[in-house]
């Protein structure tokens, strides 16, 4: 399937969030949000699973996709749109078990090597690259790359979304200058879902209000 637009990747944390996922959720979509991921990796396999297709629940009246981060055998169960996947994980694997129209994505950082670059070219439909600003959800993660960084590996043709420390409009618009075809936030959108709309906004400055659910 093609990327959601606005192309803005919201990562779940539910220990940051002031309501159960599912009402985040909710507050995200009518926002503008139109891709969640579940990470909340820390959880049993079936509780992922539950909460993986309450997501997609409140995500399907407003045209949203949910993927999951980690296991494609747990996305395939749970009906979700894709993937996200480790730097160490294997995009022609998970493409292989959940199809042509999965979103299949892969974490990278600027430590990874040239293999793991090579099979985010060939296989995934999009890379993450992180931390390109300071987090304040993750302090002290590091070292960031900066726009600079984040262009550099834009050069190398993988589709990259900037991810660590997107909390402003002005942080959007360098990562879109430096080529990123889009953004991910996570702290951010769990503590606030309403604070996202400046960065939509910024990703999609020339469009028309999005579209009330269906």
């Amino acid at each position: 399937m093609p990327l959601p637009d606005p192309l803005l990747l919201v990562v779940t944390d539910r220990r940051l969030a002031k309501q159960p996922l599912p009402q985040v959720a909710e507050r995200l979509f009518a926002t503008g949000v139109r891709w969640l991921s579940l990470r909340d990796k820390d959880l049993p396999d079936s509780e992922r699973l539950e909460l993986a297709r309450a997501l997609m629940v409140r995500a399907r009246p407003w045209g949203a996709c949910v993927t999951l981060h980690g296991d494609p055998a747990l996305a395939a169960a749970a009906g979700v749109d894709g993937v996200h996947l480790p730097s160490g994980g294997d995009p022609a694997a998970a493409r292989a078990l959940l199809g042509p129209g999965a979103l299949i994505g892969l974490s990278l950082h600027d430590s990874d090597g040239a293999e793991v670059i090579e099979r985010g070219r060939e296989q995934a439909d999009y890379v993450t690259l992180s931390p390109v600003f300071p987090s304040a959800s993750k302090p002290g993660y590091g070292p960031c790359l900066g726009a600079a960084g984040l262009r550099r590996w834009v050069e190398l043709g993988v589709p990259v979304i900037g991810l660590g420390g997107i909390d402003h409009a002005g942080a959007v618009a360098e990562c879109r200058a430096a080529g990123a075809v889009g953004v991910a936030v996570m702290g951010l959108a769990m503590r606030d879902p309403q604070a996202l709309a400046p960065l939509l906004a910024a990703l999609a400055p020339n469009k028309a209000a999005l579209p009330s659910p269906r």
